[in-house]
């Protein structure tokens, strides 16, 4: 007997959920600029929008979690690989 994802009660940490959105492409770049003005990726900017609009609208659940920060992933050094 193995423990699926679905006979599990414990939680397991949640991955970011990949998406493939099809976009027109006047509206990815109109997007991809906003989300360079503002210092972020055309994909955190479109997470960005979606949160605020199921905010706005009461639907944001509960129990998500907050926006990964801006910059680099933890773990990450910012200068140049030492030799």
């Amino acid at each position: 007997m193995t423990d699926s994802p679905e006979q599990s009660p414990r939680r397991r940490p949640q991955q970011r959920k990949q998406v493939l959105l099809r976009l027109d492409p006047s509206v990815y770049e109109a997007l991809a600029r906003w989300a360079g003005d503002e210092l972020r990726s055309a994909n955190a900017q479109i997470e960005f929008l979606l949160r605020k609009a199921l905010a706005e609208t009461g639907r944001l659940p509960r129990d998500a979690g907050p926006l990964p920060r801006r910059g680099r992933p933890p773990g990450d050094s910012a200068g140049p690989p030492s030799a």
